[in-house]
């Protein structure tokens, strides 16, 4: 297949970027490593009349950390391959570092960008799950200025997002890690590279008790967006992290998820591989936060 014809425009500055969309609004989309793009149009399932390549916004390929506050700051143009090996990635936002091996192909990583693929928003992507568990703040621009968007309002369903027209995807910031944290990514595919039949993605912190003080999980192929398992989490709060509050956990996350069933998992796997893998993961970052909160004392 073969896409549909476009004008294909590259500008040198993120102004000229969002004067471009400004212009051409629907008509025109932005382009940054393609890897989930140039298929969509392939496939005619996007036809956009206007490509605008922001390849050459090397200032949006940043990855900052804020003195003040620890935030980590990830520009538009931040690349899977980087958030796989930098070691500030891994320093400060370690479950993003382990999501990111498990994304399609180290071909792929080498040119998709992360602003993109939360852009893309597919349900079944590893990336917009670890955001909503990190609690991140999107920030979107246009020619009419900045707004900021909690992570947990920007995805509204499958391939859907609350972009506006005109808007970009300009930068993602993600908190520092609380003290006693433990994370965990873990995920189930018929070969490395598909697309995961259950992924859950969790982060949790220990009040110095030694009881969980918060807790989040979310989970990929679990509904048409990045599926919240408030119940589960929830059931967490004030419990000391051991193997039968993890297993009672689990045990609500079919309360949460709305999973669609594929050609790769029916919708019955689907649930049960949901409470397998967050069992999986509640025990990996309940063992990270512990230990933790071991080193610390």
């Amino acid at each position: 297949m073969k896409p549909a014809p476009f004008d294909y425009l590259r500008p040198q500055t993120r102004d000229e970027a969002l004067t471009l969309k400004a212009e051409h609004g629907d008509d025109a989309m932005f382009l940054a490593g393609g890897q989930s793009l140039v298929p969509a149009m392939n496939f005619r399932m996007a036809q956009p009349t206007v490509l605008i390549d922001i390849g050459a916004l090397d200032d949006q390929a940043t990855i900052t950390i804020d003195p003040a506050s620890g935030a980590l700051h990830l520009g538009s143009r931040v690349r899977h391959r980087q958030l796989e090996f930098d070691p500030q990635i891994a320093a400060t936002a370690p479950l993003l570092a382990e999501a990111a091996p498990l994304v399609a192909h180290a071909q792929i990583r080498n040119r998709g960008t992360l602003c993109g693929n939360l852009a893309h928003a597919d349900p079944a992507s590893e990336f917009p799950a670890v955001m909503l568990a990190l609690d991140a703040t999107f920030w979107v621009a246009s020619t009419a200025g900045k707004r900021e968007l909690a992570a947990k309002d920007f995805f509204l369903g499958i391939y859907t997002t609350a972009l506006e027209e005109t808007e970009m995807l300009v930068e993602v910031v993600l908190p520092a890690s609380p003290p006693r944290s433990g994370y965990a990514f873990v995920e189930m595919a018929r070969r490395p590279g598909d697309y995961a039949q259950m992924g859950v993605a969790v982060c949790m912190a220990l009040h110095e008790t030694g009881t969980i003080e918060s807790a989040r999980i979310v989970l990929c192929s679990a509904g048409d967006t990045p599926m919240n398992a408030h119940n589960a989490a929830s059931a967490l709060i004030g419990e000391v992290p051991d193997q039968p509050v993890f297993e009672a956990a689990a045990a609500l996350v079919d309360q949460d998820i709305a999973p669609l069933g594929s050609v790769h998992a029916s919708a019955e796997f689907q649930r049960h591989l949901a409470q397998v893998l967050t069992r999986r993961a509640l025990s990996i970052a309940g063992a990270r936060a512990t230990g933790e909160r071991r080193q610390a004392a």
